[in-house]
């Protein structure tokens, strides 16, 4: 599924890591769609080569939204049973555990992952919690969950998912994320939903600044109650939506790969994550969907360190900032930070 491991990566590959912004939507393994299609009659090409280009990003692909996008059509004709989503649950915990990832906040779409045989949204809750925490348990690492809704469907069915998810925080889901195309759909119809999960006890991390302008990070802090942005790319764009983040503390879900693969970044080398950091604003390195970007977390550290020459301690704080911004209970956050300012030897 991923780029071959060179010797250089194994440096990265090695380091303890702590990823806050992964798809379960975009981290299926090729070989386990063909087996999907192969049981349950999805029409794709047969052979690993010709799915990879619906499903992957490609190097000869155009680096745009829209292409980006269309590999979703794709992967939402997977989720054909129960097993099914179990099973892309359980290999998506497992692939970070060998990336040498110690903690894994995996959002997931209830919506999208009901959609294609109309299973119940709270059996699909069920399902995928329960698969995410078998699986950590037996990497011994450890796993929180983040619904996803998105804001070109309707703040009704958003609704539905905050209450569902609300529920489900006894079994261990963390947090409501609000994702999808911010360019043209405004938050408005969802500020309510946001602030009542807010005050059931969910944490919140909006999409914001990837696709919109800057104002859409302020709206995110300001209306939504953000405490992460995912990606925030553009908010260096406004100096005060910048200082506004600074002074909050705002924790930003930076995934480069993916900001050039989508065109919001021209290429690797001019990705603004390193003006983030000299702005004083907190950084975090994560994958977004490593199947769709044939990436690993190992790939992103990479990226950073010798494509925009971030210097190996900066990186490993960024590490620490993740781990410091995770929305797990303040106990074993703190046994989190601990263990990893012992490995970073930080």
């Amino acid at each position: 599924m991923f780029q071959d491991e060179t010797a250089p990566l194994n440096q990265y590959f090695s380091l303890p890591k702590v990823e806050l912004h992964r798809h379960l939507e975009g981290s299926l393994r090729l070989s386990t769609m063909l087996d999907i299609a192969k049981n349950h009659g999805v029409t794709i090409p047969v052979s690993m080569l010709n799915l990879s280009g619906l499903v992957q990003v490609q190097d000869k692909d155009p680096m745009t939204f829209t292409n980006f996008l269309d590999k979703f059509k794709t992967l939402r004709l997977f989720y054909k049973s129960p097993d099914v989503i179990h099973r892309v649950t359980r290999e998506a915990v497992e692939d970070a555990a060998k990336d040498n990832c110690r903690y894994l906040e995996l959002r997931f779409t209830p919506v999208a992952l009901s959609r294609a045989e109309g299973f119940p949204l709270h059996d699909v809750m069920d399902w995928v919690i329960s698969s995410a925490q078998e699986e950590a348990k037996k990497h011994k690492m450890k796993v929180g969950l983040i619904a996803s809704v998105n804001r070109h469907e309707s703040p009704e069915l958003a609704e539905q998912v905050a209450w569902l998810a609300v529920e489900h925080m006894k079994h261990g889901l963390l947090a409501l994320d609000l994702a999808g195309n911010e360019a043209e759909f405004k938050t408005d119809g969802f500020r309510g939903i946001f602030k009542e999960a807010r005050q059931s006890g969910l944490r919140i991390t909006i999409h914001a600044g990837e696709w919109g302008p800057a104002e859409n990070v302020r709206d995110a802090i300001e209306n939504l109650g953000a405490e992460r942005i995912g990606h925030g790319v553009r908010v260096l764009e406004s100096e005060s939506v910048t200082a506004l983040a600074r002074e909050r503390g705002m924790v930003f879900e930076v995934c480069v790969t993916s900001n050039f693969q989508s065109g919001v970044v021209e290429s690797l080398e001019l990705h603004p994550l390193p003006r983030m950091l000299d702005a004083g604003l907190k950084v975090t390195v994560n994958t977004d969907d490593p199947s769709v970007s044939r990436i690993t977390l190992a790939h992103e550290y990479q990226h950073v360190c010798e494509d925009l020459n971030i210097p190996m301690d900066v990186l490993k704080s960024c590490v620490l900032n993740a781990a410091k911004a995770s929305f797990l209970p303040e106990n074993e956050k703190t046994e989190l930070i601990d263990s990893l300012k012992k490995e970073l030897k930080i």
